[in-house]
């Protein structure tokens, strides 16, 4: 039988290994991207359908590539009766379409309004050109049920930029 002892000694060797492999673990980090010319970013733009334009910052002299965008306004819908459990499914369902279209690279941004007016939301499209962005907003579960609508428009924004 085995003592106590040496039981708490195996389990610290154990649990100093475990450490010490997770210390030694690399991550699979890849390299940086390099990050793309304007020229060939435009090229690339200009080619996929994008409307772009150079903006020339006055006080800085600084180029910035300006791009269209679609800016859909998430609208209270004319069917908002449903149960509380129909409108919980419906949200999931909202929120896996926005995701899907953060993920492929249509949408943005996207967000609700914090206050409790008509206009819900907005999610802003990166597409070239608004007939898609409609379409992709009104694929979105919720709008298909008719518990929202949706008003879109042609939004100009400066490329790459974040907000702050």
């Amino acid at each position: 039988m085995v003592s106590n002892r040496m039981c708490w000694v195996l389990i610290v060797l154990i649990f100093i290994q475990a450490c010490k492999e997770k210390i030694t673990e690399v991550p699979n980090v890849e390299p940086k991207a390099q990050k793309k010319s304007a020229a060939k970013l435009k090229t690339e733009l200009t080619e996929k359908g994008f409307q772009i334009f150079d903006y020339v910052d006055e006080k800085t002299k600084d180029t910035v590539l300006m791009q269209e965008y679609y800016i859909a306004f998430l609208k209270s819908g004319p069917n908002r009766n449903q149960t509380k459990s129909e409108a919980d499914s419906l949200q999931r369902l909202h929120m896996a379409h926005l995701g899907k279209m953060y993920e492929l690279g249509y949408a943005d941004i996207s967000g609700p309004f914090g206050d409790d007016g008509d206009i819900r939301g907005i999610t802003i499209y990166n597409t070239p050109n608004i007939e898609m962005a409609d379409s992709l907003a009104n694929a979105d579960p919720m709008v298909k049920a008719g518990r929202l609508q949706i008003e879109i428009h042609p939004w100009w924004a400066a490329k790459g930029f974040g907000l702050r």
